[in-house]
């Protein structure tokens, strides 16, 4: 099943077209892997941007898909204050999603 859904990027390459997206919806992040580079397709996203994408769910992980920029440098900050929260699931460390949007 895919639906669309808001996130910030908070790691990409483009050279390899890959990138990890937070998910709006807290749960587990999700994973994009562009197409095949071409001079006609594909998109540039970097660490902080807003996305709107397609994510579906597969047997051990999400994948994000159909990817749309809606803020170029929307949370640039983002991956930094997630790398001092002092780590995933530890108590007092919560960093708020981004919802400074227009969904």
């Amino acid at each position: 099943m895919e639906e669309r859904m808001y996130g910030v990027v908070l790691w990409a390459d483009a050279r390899d077209r890959k990138a990890v997206i937070w998910c709006e919806d807290h749960g587990s992040l999700a994973f994009y892997s562009g197409p095949e580079p071409s001079a006609h397709q594909g998109m540039d996203i970097d660490a902080g941007d807003l996305i709107q994408f397609e994510i579906r769910e597969e047997r051990d992980f999400r994948r994000a898909r159909n990817l749309r920029r809606v803020d170029s440098g929307f949370a640039p900050d983002l991956p930094d204050k997630l790398r001092r929260s002092g780590g995933i699931g530890q108590p007092g460390n919560v960093v708020a999603f981004p919802t400074a949007h227009a969904c």
